[in-house]
C-alpha cells in the first residue's frame, strides 16, 4: 500500500479535518493520530497508520 500526505486543517473535539496533497479532505478522530499532532501538522498514512513527518 502506497502512503498518502496529509495536512491538519483544523481540529473540532474529538475529530482532525485533513487536506491531503491531491486536495481530498477526510476527517480522522483524533485519539489515531500521533499525540503531538496539531494544526498545520503534516501526517503520512501508510499501512494503515498516522506518523507524524
Amino acid at each position: 500500500m502506497e502512503g498518502a500526505c496529509f495536512t491538519v486543517e483544523s481540529i473540532n473535539g474529538d475529530y482532525a479535518y485533513l487536506r491531503s496533497d491531491d486536495g481530498l479532505e477526510n476527517q480522522v478522530a483524533i485519539f489515531l493520530l500521533p499525540e503531538e499532532t496539531d494544526i498545520g501538522s503534516r501526517l503520512l498514512y501508510e499501512n494503515f497508520e498516522w506518523t507524524l513527518l
